[in-house]
């Protein structure tokens, strides 16, 4: 038989309705360095076009980022971020909170899911490259001993994040799926050299899943069946960083 858990219901007449939004990781990184209680920024809501559009803007004072090294000690953390809003469907979610005493309440029901990305920039252009830098850099490095290692240890055949590897690695296939944020940095990074992309490259670039590839593509993405890139992906207007030919053509005819 389950453990019965108590629930605070008593601020649910009061709630208006809570929004679940995705944050970048850099992001909540920053917010962990405001002070206690204090503001990290401001959400802005306007019509536009009949359209609600929402975005976030940092504070200036957390946009600082910690340098890794004197070559990117300028680089800053985007300000602004525009939300991409989504249904919530025909999903109940609900948060809650757990206090010091442990006690468990409800929040408030989620209303809206969103995802709050960056303007993307130059700037936002080399911090991912850094970020990409940075996560491909090997945790284990070999040394030279000047000693030998008098500790007693028993070597095995073989370790257990070995064995778990191989199993995801026969389920899966050859190309195991790697973190979602992962390969929209490898993605993007992709796209900054080109525009246009066709999935074989992707996956060869991604070293991911074809399915799983093309799943995270037609978010980020739009797939030309015609035309003279057929048959090739290209990143959506809000997430690229330049103008499409189309775009470029009603510019000069404006």
């Amino acid at each position: 038989m389950s453990e019965k858990t108590e629930v605070n219901l008593r601020g649910v007449k009061e709630s208006k309705g809570v929004w679940l939004v995705k944050v970048p990781k850099y992001l909540s990184q920053q917010w962990d360095k405001a002070t206690e209680k204090g503001e990290v920024g401001n959400i802005t809501i306007r019509k536009e076009k009949g359209k609600t559009e929402v975005r976030f803007s940092l504070n200036e004072e957390l946009t600082a980022l910690d340098a890794v090294d004197e070559k990117n000690a300028s680089l800053r953390v985007p300000r602004d971020h525009p939300f991409t809003m989504h249904t919530v469907g025909g999903q109940t979610m609900a948060v809650f909170s757990q206090s010091d005493a442990d006690e468990i309440s409800l929040e408030g029901m989620v209303v809206h899911r969103a995802e709050c990305r960056p303007v993307v920039t130059d700037n936002y252009m080399k911090l991912k490259k850094l970020q990409i830098k940075e996560s491909i850099k090997p945790q284990r490095l070999s040394q030279q001993l000047e000693r030998a290692v008098t500790t007693v240890f028993k070597p095995v055949a073989n370790h257990n994040f070995n064995v778990e590897y191989e199993k995801k690695k026969k389920s899966e296939g050859k190309m195991v799926r790697a973190e979602r944020q992962v390969v929209l940095d490898m993605l993007f990074s992709a796209f900054e050299k080109h525009q246009y992309y066709n999935i074989k490259d992707l996956v060869d670039i991604t070293q991911q899943p074809v399915t799983y590839l093309k799943e995270i593509m037609r978010e980020i993405g739009t797939y030309n069946s015609k035309g003279a890139h057929k048959s090739t992906w290209e990143l959506k207007a809000e997430y690229r960083h330049y103008h499409s030919e189309e775009e470029e053509e009603d510019m000069q005819t404006a």
